[in-house]
C-alpha cells in the first residue's frame, strides 16, 4: 500500500479534515494581532524607535519603548528584551540566578526541566556555577504515568517553604501534555493558597501567541523566552525576553549586566527594527506554524503513526511530536526536513552530542537564523520512543512540503528500502 500511496491526494484529504482546527487558529491569530497592533499604537512606536545604539547604549528610546510594548502585550508590569540574551536557556538562567539565593528552594511542579536547563539547575553533571553549586535546593514533582500533573503531590510539596515554583509550559523532549494558560492559572491559585510569597516562574518557550493570553495575565510573577522562537516572528536574529513584576525583572537585569546597572545599559546596534517588526508579525507567523503542525499531525496519523497532540486537540505550544519508533526513521525524518529547507538543503544532519543534552541529538535546522525554531526545525534525541519534535514554519505551504517529504522518506525506511 505504502509504495502506491498518492501523496497529492492524501494532502488534499488531510487539508479538508483539518479545516475546522485551522479556522480556530485563524480566530486566535486575529485576536492576538489586534492586541499587538493596539499596543504598538498606544506606545506611539515611531521610526526613530527602530534605530539602535552603540557603546554603553545610554538613553536608548527604542529599547525603552520595546520593553514597554512587550510588558503590555504580555500583561506584565515590566520587561527586559535584549539581544545580549543568547538563548531561551540564558533568559531562564537570568531569572533563576537573579532571584534565588543560597538556602532557597526551587520547586519544579511538572517533572524535570528541559535538557539544557538540567545542568543550569545542577541535577545532571553538577557543573561548576549551577544552582546547586551555589547552595540552592532543588525539588521536582514527577508527572503521573500518563503525563498529567500530579496535583496531590504538588500540594504536598507546597507544605514546605519554597522560594520559587518553576513551570515549563512546552513539552520539551518529552511526550507529556504541554500546559495551557488556564491550567497555569490553576497552578497559580494553588501556590498562592499554600505559599503566598513564593515566586511563580514560567518557561514560556514555544508558547507565545498560541493562545490569546500569556502567563503574566493569570498571575505568574515572571516569565521568560527566546526571540528566535515565537515572539521574534522569524526576523529577530538573536535575543531573549523576560516579563513580569518590576522588581523581579530588575533582579534578572542585574544578573545580565551588573548590580546597580541592570537594564540601563546595553547597545542595541541595528536590532531594533527586526525586534519590533518580528513582534508585530509574530501572531501571524505562529498561526502559520500551528496550521502546519496540525497538518503534520493528521498526515502522520493517516499513515499509522502515533502523534501528540492529535490534529483535533487544542494547542498551547507550536511543537508537534511524531513518534517514529526507531532511530533510522527519526534520522530519515530530520534529513528530509533539512532537504526541504531553504538554507543548507544539501546538508545531511547526523546524530551528535550537542552541548547540554543527555543523548545524541539529530537536528534539522535549515533556517535563516541559526537555531531559529519558529522558521522550521525538526529534532529529537536518539532514545525511546524515537520521537521527532517538529516545530515552526514561516509559511503553511513550506510546512506542508517538508512534512510530505518527511513522510515519504520515513515510509521508505519502514519498508526496508
Amino acid at each position: 500500500m505504502k509504495g502506491s500511496l498518492d501523496f497529492k491526494e492524501l494532502m488534499c484529504e488531510v487539508e479538508k479534515e483539518i479545516e475546522p482546527a485551522c479556522k480556530n487558529m485563524r480566530e486566535i491569530c486575529l485576536e492576538n494581532q489586534h492586541r499587538v497592533l493596539n499596543v504598538f499604537k498606544e506606545a506611539r512606536v515611531s521610526d526613530h524607535h527602530l534605530k539602535g545604539s552603540t557603546g554603553y547604549g545610554y538613553n536608548d528610546p527604542g529599547r525603552e519603548v520595546l520593553d514597554n510594548v512587550y510588558a503590555e502585550i504580555f500583561g506584565a508590569e515590566a520587561a527586559l528584551v535584549r539581544g545580549q540574551i543568547a538563548s531561551g536557556t540564558h533568559a531562564i538562567a537570568l531569572c533563576l540566578f537573579g532571584i534565588l539565593r543560597p538556602g532557597d528552594k526551587l520547586l519544579s511542579i511538572n517533572g524535570a526541566p528541559y535538557d539544557t536547563l538540567q545542568k543550569v539547575v545542577g541535577i545532571r553533571g553538577r557543573p561548576q556555577g549551577s544552582l546547586t553549586d551555589w547552595g540552592i535546593q532543588y525539588e521536582q514533582v514527577e508527572l503521573l504515568p500518563v503525563g498529567e500533573l500530579d496535583w496531590p503531590a504538588i500540594e504536598r510539596a507546597l507544605e514546605f517553604p519554597v522560594k520559587m515554583v518553576m513551570i515549563q509550559r512546552s513539552r520539551g523532549y518529552s511526550l507529556r501534555r504541554p500546559l495551557d494558560v488556564h491550567t497555569i492559572g490553576s497552578i497559580v491559585n494553588l501556590v498562592r493558597a499554600k505559599q503566598p510569597n513564593a515566586v511563580i516562574f514560567v518557561d514560556n518557550c514555544y508558547g507565545e501567541f498560541v493562545e490569546t493570553l500569556e502567563p503574566p495575565s493569570v498571575g505568574v510573577d515572571i516569565t521568560a523566552g527566546s526571540l528566535i522562537k515565537n515572539p521574534g516572528g522569524g526576523l529577530a536574529p538573536t535575543g531573549g525576553y523576560i516579563v513580569g513584576r518590576k522588581e523581579l525583572v530588575q533582579a534578572a537585569s542585574f544578573r545580565l549586566t551588573a548590580p546597580g546597572i541592570g537594564s540601563d545599559v546595553g547597545a542595541t546596534l541595528d536590532w531594533h527594527r527586526m525586534f519590533f517588526q518580528g513582534l508585530f508579525l509574530a501572531p501571524s507567523v505562529v498561526s502559520q506554524a500551528l496550521k502546519g503542525a496540525i497538518f503534520t499531525a493528521r498526515l502522520f496519523e493517516r499513515l499509522g503513526f502515533e502523534v501528540t497532540p492529535s490534529f483535533k486537540e487544542s494547542r498551547t505550544d507550536i511543537v508537534q511530536a511524531v513518534i517514529l519508533g526507531s532511530a533510522s526513521r527519526l534520522v530519515a525524518f530530520c534529513q528530509a526536513v533539512q532537504n526541504a529547507s531553504p538554507i543548507d538543503s544539501h546538508v545531511r544532519p547526523e546524530p551528535w552530542a550537542m552541548p547540554g543534552y543527555e543523548d545524541p541529538v539529530v537536528m534539522a535546522a535549515g533556517t535563516f537564523v541559526q537555531g531559529g525554531s519558529l522558521e522550521l526545525t525538526a529534532d529529537g534525541p536518539l532514545r525511546e520512543p524515537y520521537a521527532a519534535y517538529f516545530q515552526g514554519g514561516l509559511t503553511f505551504e513550506h510546512v506542508k512540503i517538508a512534512a510530505l517529504s518527511a513522510a515519504e522518506q520515513v515510509l521508505k525506511v519502514s519498508d526496508g528500502l
